[in-house]
């Protein structure tokens, strides 16, 4: 098992997830439980995946749950792209977002080709 707390990664994903839920509280009332909702639920799962997988005792489940928080993040990174291409996110406010989930999906890969070395 690892201490997730510890990880860069994690810490970085739980400043995703709020960086998330700031842009989506300027979004228009009607997108609230569209397109906002499901950009709370990616980012959400990111650091959830890490955690969850940090609690397996092998590996290869570690590796797996890293794989899921790897596709949340790339989901986030397509949906915050929608939510710039609407007009609902400015483009200051998207580029911080976008490069914070860069940053994520970096250290992601980084922590997945480490576990898989060890397998």
């Amino acid at each position: 098992m690892h201490n997730f707390r510890n990880l860069n990664v994690y810490k970085d994903s739980i400043e995703l997830v709020k960086e998330v839920y700031s842009l989506v509280n300027k979004f228009p009332v009607e997108e609230r439980y569209m397109l906002a909702n499901q950009m709370c639920r990616s980012s959400i799962s990111i650091p959830s995946n890490i955690a969850e997988g940090s609690s397996r005792t092998s590996d290869k489940d570690l590796k797996r749950f890293i794989e899921i928080a790897m596709g949340s993040a790339f989901e986030l990174e397509t949906q915050l792209t929608i939510a710039f291409d609407l007009g609902y996110v400015q483009e200051k406010d998207f580029k911080t977002a976008m490069e914070l989930t860069e940053r994520v999906e970096k250290r992601l890969n980084a922590f997945h080709k480490a576990v898989k070395s060890r397998i």
